[in-house]
């Protein structure tokens, strides 16, 4: 199921970064905007792999978010990686320089119970513990409801929950709700203040 949902996402995942980067340009939310679930979050590790990029990056060419899923999926990364916790693949934004405008860190991986024994080539990224807000996507094609959810996050008022972002950690799971990415839902964790 893991490797079906893998390939599919990474045949999606130009689509995908591209609908990010023009969803960043015009937000338009949904006339029902999603009512995040608010929580404490333990921290924990993911690893896989990972690079710079900023979201001006990914509206050109030289997007490296569709390369990461490219390649996460040609090589079967997630079947190297050691400590798996579960089955979901994770897509971590971190290190952001400043804001949705500035560089972040793209990391694609799992979460795993223990750091020990990163392939070569694989980093290891702690999610750290704190605040989140939860948004889940609607049901629908991945690359669609995943864009769809980052432009009602994008749209969310500061004051509002959800709408006061750290920046500093940011990431997606694809879980079981994911394995068929023509009715996929994702929940997208905010990290908050």
């Amino acid at each position: 199921m893991a490797f079906r949902k893998l390939n599919l996402l990474a045949s999606l995942a130009l689509v995908l970064s591209a609908g990010l980067a023009w969803a960043q340009l015009v937000v338009r939310p949904k006339e029902s905007a999603m009512n995040p679930k608010v929580v404490e979050e333990a921290g924990f590790t993911v690893v896989g792999i990972e690079a710079s990029t900023s979201n001006a990056k990914e509206m050109s060419p030289n997007g490296v978010i569709p390369k990461q899923w490219a390649r996460f999926q040609r090589e079967n990364l997630t079947a190297q990686i050691p400590n798996k916790a579960d089955s979901s693949v994770l897509a971590v934004y971190s290190d952001y320089v400043s804001d949705k405008d500035g560089e972040y860190n793209f990391l694609i991986g799992a979460r795993v119970t223990s750091a020990k024994d990163i392939p070569a080539g694989m980093v290891g990224k702690k999610v750290p513990a704190g605040r989140y807000a939860i948004f889940t996507s609607n049901r629908g094609p991945v690359a669609k409801v995943v864009v769809a959810a980052w432009q009602q996050i994008w749209a969310v008022p500061k004051s509002s929950p959800g709408g006061d972002r750290a920046y500093r950690t940011d990431y997606e799971v694809y879980d079981e709700r994911a394995a068929n990415p023509e009715d996929a839902q994702v929940d997208v964790h905010i990290g908050i203040k």
